[in-house]
């Protein structure tokens, strides 16, 4: 695999380390003293809409529940009697059974401006992964706050990692993906240590390597950090067999493998590369695939072309940017397009499905497959989007 990289840091010139990894890396310009954090991106034209990438309406065949009750339902888990859980841009964690929506708690104060204005999520709080464990209690990442077991009926909450601490002397600045393997042991990303959920943008645009894949054990409390220098990691999946597990890197529209058992254990490689969008978190299937949601499409929309792409060759241009454009009007130059990828256990692209024309959903979050049902996620849309059935 080849990724082109324009401008690397200091410590990831030249190419001894990334030959550790076993991955061919392309460099046009290799540095000596450090290089501007607005320069890096994978380079190459996003892949063409055709074979398994080709138009389809198959993610408009579904419908919206909860429609100006759930703001952002961002990622998802169920248990054994039929029970899905999420987590809301107002910081509040939901039970749904079947069509009926149950208040579990507020992972921050509870005041009447959670919800109103991204400036309220640090005190609020903002659920992201969640996960069951095997004793039943939801494991919650929150973006600001930290890791949290919360009881999924009395909503009792319990911290189990400060972001303020953080880990190796390092707080969490915006906690993400997060996943439980079989022994128990609680993976998660840490996105950014410059820039919360609530400026996230800013991130992407910056296209920073500051992010972390960590793993706590809640036997002794104990955390470490697995890989550190990520492009904003967000979802990460195991394999069915738990000898890998995928992290996606947002902001550079990437996948990476870390495997975790086997003779590479230890080591990471590219799985995908130069995406048609930028991944947000990846769940398994029942038939062992891989799904992706795609947070933002890299090819041109209805309107305009891929902003980000547009502007990735212009570091001046990025830097005007983030002085001049408030955060919330980046939304404005996005298309309102949906896409979810499958993927093989190797990174083939299996087929997709698109909302061209956000009729359904759009910069999909999470894609969780429960029983009959995918539930779609999304960061910030004003409901529940679902498909009921898998075609």
């Amino acid at each position: 695999m080849n990724i082109h990289v324009l401008g690397l840091s200091h410590k990831e010139c030249g190419f001894s380390r990334w030959r550790a990894f076993g991955m061919r890396v392309g460099v046009r310009r290799v540095c000596s003293q450090g290089c501007d954090w607005t320069s890096c991106r994978v380079e190459g034209p996003p892949p063409a809409l055709e074979g398994p990438l080709a138009v389809n309406s198959r993610l408009q065949q579904g419908r919206r529940l909860f429609v100006g009750q759930l703001k952002g339902p961002e990622s998802f888990t169920a248990d054994q009697e039929g029970n899905v859980y999420t987590g809301t841009v107002d910081g509040k964690l939901w039970r749904i059974h079947e069509d009926t929506l149950h208040f579990i708690t507020q992972m921050g104060e509870n005041i009447p401006e959670c919800g109103s204005s991204q400036d309220f999520e640090p005190v609020c709080g903002r659920p992201h992964g969640l996960r069951l464990d095997r004793h039943g209690q939801l494991i919650v990442a929150d973006s600001y706050l930290g890791l949290f077991q919360v009881n999924p009926w009395t909503g009792e909450k319990t911290l189990l990692l400060s972001s303020k601490e953080g880990a190796d002397g390092i707080p969490f600045g915006f906690l993400n993906g997060l996943e439980i393997s079989r022994n128990g042991t609680v993976f998660f990303t840490d996105s950014s240590s410059r820039w919360g959920r609530r400026h996230v943008r800013y991130e992407v645009i910056e296209t920073n390597h500051l992010g972390r894949l960590l793993a706590y054990n809640p036997e002794t409390g104990d955390v470490s950090t697995l890989l550190d220098s990520l492009y904003m990691p967000n979802g990460i999946a195991f394999s069915p067999d738990e000898d890998f597990v995928l992290v996606a890197e947002t902001s550079i529209g990437r996948i990476l493998r870390f495997w975790l058992k086997g003779p590479k254990a230890g080591t990471k490689e590219i799985l995908m590369n130069n995406m048609p969008g930028y991944p947000d978190n990846i769940r398994v299937s029942d038939r062992g695939t891989f799904l992706v949601g795609i947070t933002t499409i890299r090819f041109p929309g209805r309107l305009l072309p891929p902003f980000l792409d547009l502007i990735g060759p212009y570091p001046a241009f990025k830097r005007f940017m983030m002085k001049v454009v408030p955060v919330n009007w980046y939304s404005i130059l996005l298309p309102k397009y949906g896409l979810v990828l499958e993927l093989g256990p190797n990174g083939e692209l299996l087929g997709s499905l698109h909302d061209p024309d956000g009729s359904l959903t759009w910069a999909v979050s999470d894609v969780f497959q429960h029983g009959e049902r995918i539930y779609l996620g999304s960061t910030d849309l004003p409901f529940l989007p679902v498909l009921e059935g898998w075609r």
